[in-house]
């Protein structure tokens, strides 16, 4: 008797998600703002995504790609659109947990969104020349010491999460090392072959190529756990860095004050999409993993990545105008 109570009552809960204000959600095409460039490995997993939410709805999910000023542009249409559904935006690590702590000024704050799920997760890797005598990521922190002013770190441009990795190094373990900016994680890759700079920290993808070719080496995952793309390597933490930890990731937002029932629709059909062969298998091939956390999930991550990159952040001193 329990069992069939409960049963009625999910099916009452998925009947009453699917209405708003009498009429059926969704009943017209939704827009997903991507704020980054066609062909970024962000809009390439938006638009697959969108394209099994169109066919699970039967609501056509439209791409709209609003690139500009490192996500911003896009945040600020979706901040400022109505909380009906049918405007969401991809939102980012970057986007959302560093951002508000490096800028002196956004068109948006946290506050104007609400979550609704937290759908790929991107593990960092720490990449070095091939040459490089170091082997994990502590003896990187000592040959730094070693050679104080000589370590240089790239990155894809000030306040990137590749950036934060850097300076979250510095902050946990006291490495010696010189940020050196790129516009993009390829520019930073090609000096890094030649050693103009010793460490790069990003996506799997970035470096797959040089490290397959023997010209550089991945010494640690920079994740929590042992990635799922990589389970051979350790992490940073399993080789003594204790609390370090560094991921992408990428999430779907709504407009604040949309409602319950519109987000916990979305993210049931993100969760059913999350859950299928071909978009798990599209991901991964991606470099991301495929998840699919709730929106009260989403949002506690929100809370506790804002509060570690505000820490680093604060420590590094960096804030850009």
């Amino acid at each position: 008797m329990i069992l069939r109570i409960s049963k009625l009552f999910a099916s009452l809960s998925l009947l009453a998600a699917t209405v708003v204000h009498g009429n059926p959600y969704p009943e017209k095409p939704i827009r997903l703002v991507v704020p980054y460039p066609a062909g970024a490995s962000n809009e390439i997993i938006g638009r697959a995504l969108a394209n099994r939410l169109t066919e699970q709805f039967g609501r056509n999910v439209i791409v709209d790609t609003r690139p500009g000023g490192g996500g911003q542009v896009g945040a600020e249409i979706v901040a400022r659109s109505a909380p009906d559904g049918y405007t969401l935006l991809l939102g980012t690590a970057g986007l959302i947990a560093i951002s508000p702590h490096v800028y002196a000024k956004l068109p948006y704050t946290l506050g104007d969104f609400a979550a609704v799920s937290l759908f790929a997760s991107v593990p960092y890797v720490m990449a070095v020349p091939a040459a490089l005598p170091v082997k994990d990521a502590r003896e990187l922190v000592a040959l730094s010491k070693s050679k104080p002013g000589w370590f240089n770190y790239a990155s894809s441009g000030n306040a990137s999460a590749p950036h934060l990795c850097g300076e979250q190094l510095k902050l946990l373990a006291g490495a010696d090392m010189t940020h050196v900016p790129y516009k993009g994680g390829a520019a930073a890759v090609a000096d890094l072959v030649t050693n103009q700079v010793q460490l790069y920290c990003g996506g799997i993808p970035t470096v797959r190529a040089q490290v397959q070719s023997g010209r550089l080496k991945i010494i640690a995952t920079t994740t929590a756990q042992r990635s799922r793309l990589m389970p051979e390597q350790s992490t940073v933490a399993e080789q003594g860095i204790t609390g370090f930890e560094v991921n992408s990731w990428m999430a779907l937002l709504a407009p604040a004050k949309t409602p319950a029932v519109v987000i916990d629709r979305l993210y049931a059909e993100i969760a059913k999409a999350m859950q299928r062969k071909d978009m798990q298998d599209f991901v991964l091939a991606q470099g991301a993993e495929p998840v699919a956390l709730d929106p009260k999930t989403t949002a506690a991550r929100f809370a506790e990545e804002s509060a570690r990159w505000g820490k680093v952040a604060r420590a590094a001193m960096l804030r850009v105008d």
